[in-house]
């Protein structure tokens, strides 16, 4: 199978072409993924897809082999991607995910891609929870994780999130009350995790820990999600710039919630993946 290696910020993609192969089942891709034993990366881009809701379709694969409904930093590779393959130029296009619609625009030498992310969401309506109904004036949740109380608050921008605004953050956070709060039992389905830390009106810092995928480097989505919760509940402007370890991106807030995500794609190789590899027992 034949891939190309995309890279958003250091959140890394393996994109792979129908054209090049079918989709592997769960267990390959945990192998195709694994960083020691494959190609690694932090999932798989399945497309361009034929869909007649979009000009093109995606499906999006976390390493353990589930599937993700919407992932922004994704769907920046994936654009990089067509605009690599000259399947688009600098017009803007449509993509067609399990998450939604969206529209994405690159610029001029790729230096950097919009994607219209799609409205967030902020009640308990559109995302699995086992827990009391949320009131829009009341959208935070109080849990005791790990020995820790915080207010968490449930967002969906196509896929879910948890956001735990904090004074402070940091990566051994995100990894240990993160992982927990990914598979609680508020959320059946399981929830992409943010810590936030408001800089100031304009600038937000995030640690996330993503469903399937674990501790990551840097997200469009939960930096979409977090943005607009920390818009949401007064903390921040329309316009604000997200840090995270592998560095930044920026967000547009409009009136509905509707979010514009803008940051770069970085190519990184052509990878042949050998079945071999399969055949080998960990």
């Amino acid at each position: 199978m034949q891939f190309s290696k995309y890279h958003a910020l250091g959140n890394d993609y393996l994109v792979l072409d129908p054209k090049n192969g079918a989709l592997p089942d769960a267990a390959s891709i945990v192998r195709i993924c694994h960083r020691n034993f494959g190609l690694g990366s932090d999932g798989i881009l399945y497309g361009p897809l034929d869909t007649d809701k979009a000009e093109f379709g995606l499906r999006i694969l976390n390493p353990d082999g589930s599937e993700a409904e919407k992932s922004g930093n994704g769907l920046r590779i994936f654009a990089r991607y067509l605009y690599d393959a000259g399947l688009v130029k600098n017009d803007a296009f449509t993509v067609d995910t399990p998450g939604g619609l969206v529209t994405c625009k690159i610029a001029d030498g790729a230096e950097s891609i919009t994607v219209d992310m799609g409205q967030v969401s902020f009640g308990m309506d559109h995302i699995p929870v086992d827990g009391p109904e949320q009131s829009d004036h009341n959208i935070g949740q109080e849990l005791e994780i790990n020995g820790s109380r915080y207010t968490v608050y449930v967002a969906d921008i196509g896929n879910p999130h948890c956001v735990v605004p904090l004074p402070e953050i940091s990566k051994e956070l995100a990894c240990q009350d993160g992982a927990t709060l990914e598979v609680h039992p508020l959320f059946p389905n399981r929830t992409n995790v943010q810590f936030l830390k408001v800089i100031d009106r304009n600038n937000i810092q995030i640690e996330i820990w993503e469903r399937g995928a674990g501790y990551t480097l840097a997200s469009g989505s939960s930096s979409s999600a977090s943005a607009a919760l920390a818009h949401r509940i007064g903390l921040c402007d329309r316009n604000i710039t997200v840090h995270m370890p592998g560095g930044k991106i920026g967000i547009e807030i409009g009136d509905d919630y509707a979010v514009r995500m803008s940051g770069p794609a970085t190519r990184v190789a052509s990878m042949e993946f050998d079945e071999e590899a399969l055949q080998f027992s960990v």
